[in-house]
């Protein structure tokens, strides 16, 4: 029974602290016991310790902590893991302060045994001065500063926290008092090193969040939330933790993402892993609440899961915000009451009622503030050019010749000057009939489309009453390009209608070509490029000579859509020249962006001219402009097409904030995977993390979602999406890109693709080895085994087989690691003939491994064998390294087989 003991500890070590760990740490302890080993089930008693602790669990921790001492103080001479019982100690003495049903007492108990036990074994006093400066800080004692200056002046030793922690207690000490520089000097070289530690970096990253904010470090500040809350937010035991970054985003304006944070972590409040975590996510939550309220947003609801009997459901925010600020208060009270001081109530009531410290700290690039509503109109307004016109067909003549001209502000100004004359004198029904139809016009601004052909309907009909044939066409011609829009099957005769009109009664208004193009943009629009055409050839160029660059505009997108590229860029060169002749560079940015878009998707790639076209339409737009806004996502699409990456980021960031702003989400999502692709191009991971996080759940993966949404787009996009957040999170040592490969490997499993699967196996194996967690790695590793045969890649076959072969032999399973090993010999059967370098390359791999293996399990003689046959294979091939490497294990295979 004890063989299983050590094989659950094994499997244990595996994983990250959790639930999963704890569990089979608490299974081994039980069989330890039942086998009535006891000083094994002291070992892993505590082992189960470590487990509690870490994985947010830590009342259970003082239970097995308490026994493993016990045992310890019986018989130290049995029980003698002595230095682990002073290390877990301090974590021990910190955790009482987290309860308020622990009576103070037996924390100063614990201290000053704690204190005991290092003087008796010649160790510094340094950890223990830490743990009472952090109990005297939890009750507001005054002898907190005291304590800190005894722990800074204290020798480390094997005992002290490690270099990032032990700092990481200081900072907090230093933010608390207002001592931020003093923080940054002590923080600054656990931020330049590299930390292993289980709670380092995000524990450093996550204290000086209000010093880099007090500071004015504010870019500092965002890098440190996103770094730091990535490994949190995993973690149950790091609640208290992610309060912090609840409290950040409250404080910067980022009320969206602390309000994501919040939903995320809500249900972890049922089961916190101390009431003084929960105190403290409670009453962060509860501030992040009141600043989402306060933004205009209280109307809202946030989702609660269901827990202890309590079923799921969406809660205002401002009954949870009260609801937690009163769980918040009253455990605050529990405290103080056990502690005999106020120190935790005044801490929760400053949390409640804290300002914001800065008004905005975007945390991307292509994050921006929500822009403010605009300035009144004030008294130099052009509403004053039409504010002391009396005549009502004046004000109609001005607001039809400044809608041709399209200047709106004056066109609607006359309209409402319009409005409140009428008040008083009685319309014309001509003069009621031309007012309908500018509020036709009124309605198409505000997007009420069929708001709109009901007021020209109504026009057309009084005009034709009236006997103005040259007005009722227009408004006809309107008509049908909304009724056409709206999908009326009536629009394209009441256009076509209008255009046979003015081609036998022309005007000098240039009706005739304002019809044409109405309804050659309407076949655009419709994918009818033919019908386009033929309309466009209509239109006499002496009628309108204006609007030639809409003309031009217009036929190169009827060109593009018939697949005549290069007439098409001929007809958009000719809009340009026209535009940029009558209106200058403003009016000329729509054939601009096409023509641009056009060469940049040529096969050659972008080209200088594609990104000058560019550069001067960004020029020429207003800031947030949605024309300026496409340009950046067109410019930002070049420079990846032109593997120009880097420079492709900026373009891409202010694209997707402009797209976000005018509510265009989907644009700015499909976007966002262009910018984690650009990102991890050039080696800024985990911003690629991040982003792509963030465009994941707007995407449509079908594989997800409802099939009557499936979008073949949206799927590609979803699937490119997850492999560049699986390879990020691979660069950042992340565990989860192994889940997030794995998952790639489903969808290329279902699509019948075994060499993507294989591959993404393969990568998933990687990422886990890299972590050691070896038994995992290999059944990734022999699942990709499978894959590579199916896909008939011999050599992924060998290769894959091997590597789960040596991870089974890394994590203790000898056995299995020679049957691995031998089938990866038998697969070396299957390699190509006609590369026999390959061959000799792999067979000698395989050889050196097996070796390994051999020699581990104690068969020294045929691993002998194998090491030889691997010098040979690397020497035939002239590889030096390897063929010295192989030497020297077979030198040291053959020592130890004379030695026995």
């Amino acid at each position: 029974m004890t063989d299983d003991v050590y094989a659950l500890m094994t499997q244990a070590q595996e994983l990250p602290y959790g639930e999963a760990r704890t569990v089979l740490v608490e299974d081994a302890l039980r069989r330890a016991e039942a086998a009535g080993d006891d000083e094994l089930a002291f070992r892993v008693r505590t082992r189960l310790t470590d487990a509690y602790q870490y994985g947010g669990e830590p009342a259970k921790a003082l239970a097995t902590f308490s026994r493993a001492l016990a045992d310890h103080d019986r018989d130290p001479g049995r029980f003698d893991e002595t230095h682990l019982l002073l290390w877990q100690m301090k974590a021990v003495v910190s955790s009482l302060t987290l309860f308020p049903e622990v009576p103070l007492d037996r924390t100063y108990a614990l201290l000053d045994d704690m204190e005991r036990r290092y003087l008796a074994g010649g160790h510094s006093l340094q950890a223990v001065y830490r743990r009472r400066h952090l109990v005297a800080q939890h009750v507001g004692d005054d002898a907190v500063d005291d304590w800190y200056w005894k722990w800074r002046a204290a020798r480390r030793d094997e005992l002290s926290d490690c270099e990032g922690c032990d700092p990481t207690g200081m900072v907090r000490h230093l933010a608390r008092v207002g001592r931020y520089e003093e923080a940054i000097e002590i923080a600054a070289p656990v931020l330049g090193s590299e930390l292993s530690c289980n709670e380092q970096p995000q524990a450093v990253l996550t204290a000086m969040l209000p010093v880099y904010l007090r500071t004015g470090r504010t870019e500092q500040a965002a890098d440190a939330h996103r770094r730091a809350y990535r490994v949190h937010r995993a973690r149950l035991a790091d609640l208290g933790d992610i309060s912090e970054h609840v409290e950040f985003c409250a404080a910067t304006g980022n009320g969206a993402r602390g309000l994501e944070i919040v939903q995320r972590h809500l249900g972890w409040l049922d089961r916190a892993p101390s009431p003084h975590a929960e105190m403290e996510f409670a009453a962060a939550a509860a501030l992040l609440l009141d600043r989402v309220a306060a933004a205009g947003h209280g109307a809202a609801t946030i989702r609660r899961p269901a827990a202890d009997g309590r079923s799921a459901a969406d809660v205002p925010l401002p009954e949870l915000r009260a609801e937690l600020a009163d769980r918040a208060t009253a455990l605050a009270a529990r405290f103080d009451t056990r502690n005999g001081t106020p120190c935790q109530s005044e801490r929760i009531r400053a949390t409640l009622a804290s300002e914001p410290i800065v008004d905005f700290v975007p945390l991307a690039a292509h994050h921006r503030r929500p822009a403010p509503a605009p300035e009144p109109v004030q008294a130099d307004s052009p509403h004053e050019d039409v504010a002391s016109v009396a005549d009502l067909d004046e004000l109609l003549d001005i607001a039809d010749e400044r809608r041709t001209r399209q200047d709106v502000e004056i066109t609607l100004a006359a309209w409402r000057r319009f409005d409140d004359l009428a008040g008083t004198a009685e319309p014309t029904p001509l003069q009621r009939a031309r007012r309908l139809d500018g509020r036709g016009v009124e309605r198409a601004l505000d997007g009420d489309e069929e708001g709109a052909a009901a007021c020209w309907e109504e026009a057309s009909r009084l005009f034709g009453e009236l006997g103005d044939e040259t007005r009722r066409h227009r408004a006809l011609g309107r008509l049908g390009a909304m009724r056409a829009k709206l999908g009326d099957p009536r629009g394209p005769a009441d256009m076509t209608a209008a255009v046979e009109h003015f081609a036998s009664h022309p005007t000098r208004d240039g009706d005739a070509t304002g019809a044409l193009l109405r309804l050659a943009t309407s076949h655009v629009e419709h994918d009818r490029p033919a019908e386009a055409l033929a309309a466009l050839d209509r239109v006499d160029p002496d009628d309108a000579p204006d609007r030639a660059g809409e003309l031009w505009f217009l036929r190169g997108q009827s060109l593009l859509l018939t697949g005549r590229a290069d007439d098409a860029v001929a007809a958009l060169r000719r809009s340009a020249a026209a535009a940029r002749a009558s209106g200058g560079p403003a009016e000329a940015a729509a054939p601009l962006l096409l023509l641009a878009r056009v060469l940049s998707r040529r096969d050659g790639g972008p080209d200088e001219e594609a990104f000058a076209l560019l550069d001067e339409v960004i020029a020429a737009q207003p800031a947030g402009s949605p024309m300026r806004v496409a340009a950046h996502s067109e410019r930002g699409l070049a420079f990846l097409a032109a593997d120009r990456p880097a420079d492709a980021v900026a373009d891409l960031a202010e694209a997707i904030a402009g797209w976000t702003a005018e509510g265009l989400h989907e644009q700015a999502v499909h976007l966002r995977v262009d910018l984690a692709a650009a990102y991890l191009s050039t080696g800024r991971c985990l911003e690629a993390a991040e982003v792509a996080e963030e465009a994941l759940p707007a995407l449509i993966d079908p594989a997800h979602a409802d099939p009557a949404r499936n979008d073949p787009h949206d799927r590609l996009a979803a699937r490119r999406c997850r492999l560049i957040l699986a390879h990020a999170q691979k660069e950042l040592g992340e565990e989860d890109g192994a889940a997030t490969f794995a998952a790639l490997a489903e969808d290329a499993a279902a699509d019948g693709d075994h060499g993507a699967v294989a591959h993404f196996l393969d990568e998933a194996g990687e990422i886990l080895t890299d972590l050691d967690r070896d038994a995992q790695a290999a059944e990734r590793f022999a699942a990709a085994a499978e894959a590579h045969e199916k896909a008939g890649d011999a050599t992924g076959v060998v290769r894959a087989r091997r590597r789960a072969a040596m991870c089974l032999l890394w994590c203790g399973d000898g056995d299995g690691a020679v049957t691995a090993m031998e089938s990866a010999r038998a697969a070396l059967a299957g390699l190509p003939p006609d590369d026999e370098p390959a061959r000799v390359w792999e067979t000698a791999l395989v050889s050196y491994d097996q070796a390994r293996v051999l020699a581990q399990v104690g068969r020294l003689a045929e691993a002998v064998s194998q090491a030889s046959a691997a010098v040979d294979g690397f020497t035939a091939l002239d590889e030096t390294g390897p063929a010295e490497e192989a030497a020297r294990l077979r030198d040291d295979i053959r020592s130890a087989l004379e030695e026995n």
